[in-house]
This record gives C-alpha cells, sequence and structure tokens, in this order.
C-alpha cells in the first residue's frame, strides 16, 4: 500500500515499537514523586526556554494540524497555505497579547486564571467543563487517524486491526499523560518536534531538489496536476461550492487564528515558564518552530499535487490527510535506495509520535482541570498527594471513554470534529481570557455568559454546517439537515462569545462592576510585570 517493500513496513514497525518504549521510558524516568503538585503539573518550570519552546510548538502542532493542514493544501492550493499561515498568527498571537498574563494570572489550569478575580466553584466548574468540550473533539480525531495511518504505512486493511491499534495508541497517550506529567510529557513533546521538523525539511529539500529549487515550477507542476489549473493558486476553490464562498472563507481563518492558541493544551504550557523573560523567548522559539511547520506542510503538499495528483490524493482519503505521507514518498522517486526507505520510516514514525505526544498533552490538560479545577476546589480541600492520585485517575476517566468514541467514529470524516475544537476555542475560551486578562469591570456573570453562551451557539450551529451533512464528504454524507450557510461557525459564534460577556456584565450592575474594577487593579502589577503568581 505504501509503495515500498515488505522491509521497509518491518522497519516502519519496529521504529513505531522503538518510540512507543523510549517514550514510555522517559515518562516513567522523569515522572514526579506522587505529593509534589507543581513537579506533576509544571514541571517545576525547569526547561530552558529553547526547551519550553519545543515543547509549546509540539502541543501546538498536533497529528490533525499537520495530516489536515498538508491535504487541504493538496487538495486547494493556495487556500490550504492560507490556513497555514493561520495556525502561524494564532500563536504569533497569543506570543504578543496574552503568553506573559497567561504565565502570571494562572498556576496549573485555564480554571486558575478565569477564577483569579472570583469566588467560588461555578467558573472553575464550568472551566473544565469547556476545556473537556474543545479538546476531546480534538483527542477523537488524533486517535481515530491513528488506525488509518498505520494502515497505510504498514500495508494492512483489516478493521480489527486498525480498531485494535486505536485501542493500543490510546492506552499509551494515558500513561503518558498519568505517569509523566508536564515533565513527561514535555520532553516527548521535544522528541517529536525533533523528529518530524528534521525529516520534514529533508524531504522539504528533496522536493524543491528535483524541481530545480525553483518553488515557482513546483506550483506551476501542482497547478497543472490539480485538475484545477490557475485556480489552485488563487483563494476560494475550498470554499466555492457554497453560496457565500469569502465569508466562508473569513469565517474559517478567525476560527483558527482566535481559536487555535486558546485551547487549554497549548495555553497549560504558559505556566511551566519559570519567568516572564523565559515565557517571552519561549514564544519566540515555538513561533519560530511553527513558521518552519509552514514551510515545510506547504512544499509537501504541493508536492503531493505536483508528483502524485490531486486525483490520487483525493482517492486515498477524500480529506486528503494521507497528503503528506504521499508528499513525502514522492519526493524519492521510483528508485528507492535503502537511505531512502530509512528516512521514510522516518517521517512515518514522525507521524507516528506526533499522533502519541499531541493527545498526551490533550489528556493531560483534561485530567489537571478534572483534579485541580472540579476536586480540589470542593469544601474539603485536598492533600497534595490525594490531588495528584485523582489526576491520574482522571487521566484514566477521560482517556477510556475517548478511546471508545475514536472507534465507534473512526470510519466516519473528522472534519466536523476538529472544527469544532477550534470554535469552541475562538467563541468560548479566546473571549473568556481576553475579557478576563484586559477588562476592568468583568464580572463573574459576564464570565459564565461567555463560556456557556460560546459554547452554545457554537453547539447548536455546528450540527448545521456542510461538514456534518449534505456533501459527499461531510460526517453523514447520506442524509441533508445542512442549513447554516458557513462551512464553521466562526463568523457568528465568535462575535456572540464577546456579546455575551459584555452584556452579562453590564446585566451584572454597577456596583459588581466597580468592585471587579478594584480587584483588578489590586491585581494589575502581578499581571503584566510577574511580580505574583496566581493563587491555585
Amino acid at each position: 500500500m505504501t509503495g515500498f517493500s515488505d522491509s521497509a513496513q518491518a522497519m516502519s514497525l519496529v521504529g513505531f515499537s522503538a518510540v512507543a518504549a523510549v517514550t514510555l521510558l522517559l515518562c516513567v524516568m522523569t515522572g514526579p514523586d506522587r505529593d509534589d503538585l507543581d513537579e506533576f503539573y509544571t514541571g517545576y518550570g525547569s526547561l530552558s526556554a529553547m526547551r519550553n519552546g519545543m515543547a509549546i510548538a509540539g502541543d501546538y502542532i498536533s497529528a490533525a494540524t499537520v495530516l489536515g493542514t498538508g491535504g487541504v493544501i493538496a487538495l486547494f492550493g493556495f487556500d490550504g497555505v492560507v490556513l497555514a499561515l493561520s495556525t502561524a498568527l494564532s500563536l504569533l498571537l497569543l506570543m504578543v497579547l496574552m503568553a506573559e498574563p497567561l504565565r502570571n494570572a494562572g498556576r496549573f489550569t485555564m480554571g486558575d486564571v478565569l477564577a483569579r478575580r472570583t469566588t467560588g466553584r461555578s467558573v472553575r466548574v464550568t472551566a473544565c467543563a469547556v476545556t473537556l468540550a474543545a479538546l476531546v473533539p480534538m483527542m477523537l480525531v488524533q486517535l481515530a487517524g491513528t488506525g488509518q495511518l498505520m494502515a497505510f504505512l504498514l500495508g494492512f486493511s483489516s478493521e480489527s486491526y486498525q480498531t485494535g491499534c486505536v485501542i493500543g495508541v490510546g492506552a499509551l497517550m494515558i500513561s503518558y499523560a498519568a505517569i509523566g506529567g508536564m515533565k513527561g510529557t514535555a520532553l516527548i513533546q521535544i522528541l517529536k518536534i525533533v523528529m518530524l521538523l528534521g525529516s520534514g525539511a529533508v524531504v522539504t529539500l528533496l522536493l524543491l531538489h528535483r524541481f530545480d529549487w525553483n518553488p515557482g515550477a513546483l506550483f506551476d507542476a501542482a497547478a497543472r496536476n490539480s485538475g484545477a489549473g490557475q485556480a489552485f493558486l488563487h483563494p476560494g476553490l475550498e470554499y466555492a461550492a457554497g453560496p457565500r464562498p469569502g465569508l466562508d472563507m473569513l469565517s474559517s481563518q478567525l476560527a483558527v487564528v482566535l481559536g487555535g492558541a486558546c485551547l487549554p493544551h497549548v495555553t497549560m504550557r504558559m505556566y511551566t515558564a519559570s519567568s516572564a523573560r523565559q515565557v517571552r523567548r519561549s514564544m519566540s522559539w515555538a513561533v519560530s518552530l511553527t513558521a518552519l511547520f509552514v514551510v515545510v506542510v506547504t512544499v509537501v503538499g504541493f508536492g503531493a499535487t505536483a508528483l502524485v495528483g490531486r486525483e490520487t490524493v483525493a482517492e486515498t482519503d477524500a480529506a486528503g490527510n494521507s497528503a503528506y505521507l504521499l508528499g513525502s514518498r514522492a519526493a524519492f522517486g521510483t528508485d528507492v535506495t535503502m537511505v531512502e526507505t530509512a528516512l521514510f520510516t522516518t517521517v512515518g514514525t514522525a507521524m507516528f509520535l506526533t499522533l502519541l505526544a499531541s493527545v498526551a498533552g490533550m489528556i493531560l490538560a483534561c485530567a489537571n482541570s478534572l483534579a485541580h479545577d472540579v476536586f480540589a476546589t470542593r469544601t474539603r480541600p485536598l492533600t497534595p498527594r490525594r490531588e495528584m492520585t485523582l489526576a491520574r485517575l482522571s487521566a484514566v476517566a477521560v482517556g477510556i471513554p475517548t478511546i471508545g468514541l475514536a472507534v465507534l467514529v473512526q470510519h466516519r470524516s473528522l472534519q466536523p470534529l476538529a472544527t469544532l475544537s477550534f470554535c469552541l476555542g475562538a467563541s468560548a475560551l479566546c473571549p473568556a481570557l481576553v475579557y478576563s486578562l484586559f477588562w476592568r469591570r468583568y464580572t463573574r456573570a459576564g464570565l459564565l455568559w461567555t463560556l456557556i453562551g460560546g459554547s452554545a451557539v457554537v453547539l447548536a450551529l455546528t450540527p448545521g454546517t456542510s461538514l456534518v451533512s449534505g456533501t459527499p464528504v461531510a460526517a453523514f454524507p447520506d442524509a441533508d439537515f445542512n442549513w447554516f450557510p458557513f462551512t464553521t461557525t466562526g463568523l457568528v459564534s465568535i462575535p456572540a462569545g464577546f456579546a455575551f460577556g459584555w452584556l452579562g456584565t453590564v446585566l451584572s450592575g454597577r456596583k459588581q462592576a466597580e468592585e471587579q474594577r478594584v480587584r483588578y487593579e489590586a491585581l494589575e502589577a502581578g499581571l503584566y510585570a510577574g511580580t505574583a503568581r496566581g493563587g491555585s
């Protein structure tokens, strides 16, 4: 199925097994003590700026980002490049606007940041619910794609084997999060980003060499082999079938730019920085690595179309998720040497590690939020040892149902799930963070209205999009209850999330708004100068 020999497939299997063993060993060796919460949640901020930046980039560049963005580039050309650039822009905005305040306001979780100016459990419990709602769909995308990736690389097609891969990889994810904590998963992310970008950079150079180091020749060849002509190199091809292509594209990019970097598994890395200066340096590394990823995925995506053909990419996977691997394979030509086989094995192993690392970070974010924001805030306080035990049990409690759901959805289109995560991040978490960090009069009611109202709008509108029904590539292609005019909810749900926060604050009354202003000003020095960290 991959076009390589049986020995190459055997090499891939050995690579996967070695990665699984090494990464699990890393988690065991770096796992925290049973009663040390700071070590489990933040790793004591012991990573250098470069390593922390690599971990941030590793969390941010998920398997869904690599495979999905590569597929959109291979199938729709320019629109995919805009998506890749939006991904980098999202992390850049996080670095410029929110990284330092987040680090100073939070301690362990998103709930710490949002509850900094309020009392009671309701904000923390709601923050945990939105964290789960935003990350579980993304975890399903990663896990459900595991079986397809393994089938492509190892050449099997049995559904039982694919299901076994999903369950096995899911068990590894839970182990990483429960055993390694923040430091263990950070080391896995670092290893992942080195392998992913290292192998991707080599493939990028091979592809450019095949076109005499002329990117223009690569793009022209991709346009000729796309079946869409010059439209492949201009905006709008992906959304051409919709009633309002321009607005549809804007809606999608808004969801990515505002939602991607606000997802809890990314923001939790801000709390691992030991100082405001280090978080700035860490984010500089993360943005630089993400920019390199944009170059790599653009060249590989166009290379897949230029050398394999858009039709072949679509036949292999309707969403184009195989484009990154097809482009990497095509870079070697027809006569493949042992060295090139080993390099492709490295690419495949990097993708496997990307799946492992991405879901491990998301499970850890969910488990931390459950333990710290829900269980540890009850009337009776928990001891550090008990809270850490609950965090590890929470990783199991989140991971097992996620594996079961991934098995159920693995043969359906997964794009609606990824889109749902980005839209929740952009419509609920982004407004809540912006208001909490920068609006002096933002009240508890406004915060709850933002989280609940923004999430409700996304959940109400998403079933009506063309990603769910009404098109051949939808999750339910045989049904048609598509009534919403855009493929994503961002253009409606993002303004709604901000509006709910404003309205909830206004309706709280002047007295509560004034109390929040006074409280904010008392905390402002620590928020911007880093003189204090948020409470537990």
